[in-house]
């Protein structure tokens, strides 16, 4: 005979609605209903009383589009990532690879332009008085 305690299943977590997800994954639920129209984000179902319900994963999900996002990430790159992420059968390494060379040129890019207004900065600073205004100079 088997034990009663081994013929129970591994616990599954809950499904969570909109409130919890978004209070877990740091967001107004708002940007969760963005999400959804973006494509970036799809309840599994809904509730017996219409609430729309999400994996426990979702709350991941949404932190990596918020963190991508604030990494610079356009939503285009956030939603190829994640279908990339939904289906790795799709992934094609040449693909992968020559998106995230582009990536790279684009933040080393960055990266400089942001080095030149700093170097601006420091020069405002170390010296306000100045012919022309050498943040705008380094910016244009």
């Amino acid at each position: 005979m088997v034990h009663p305690a081994a013929q129970r299943s591994a616990p599954t977590a809950s499904p969570l609605t909109t409130g919890p997800l978004a209070g877990s994954s740091g967001v107004a639920v708002s940007t969760l209903r963005f999400y959804e129209r973006q494509g970036l984000l799809s309840p599994e179902g809904r509730s017996s009383g219409g609430y729309r319900q999400y994996s426990p994963d979702s709350v991941r999900r949404v932190r990596f589009i918020r963190r991508a996002q604030e990494l610079g990430f356009t939503l285009r790159e956030v939603r190829e990532v994640l279908a990339l992420s939904d289906e790795p059968e799709r992934i094609v390494l040449d693909d992968v690879a020559d998106q995230v060379a582009d990536k790279l040129t684009e933040l080393d890019q960055r990266i400089a332009d942001l080095q030149g207004v700093r170097a601006a900065l420091a020069l405002l600073v170390e010296s306000p008085v100045h012919p022309t205004c050498p943040v705008i100079d380094a910016i244009a």
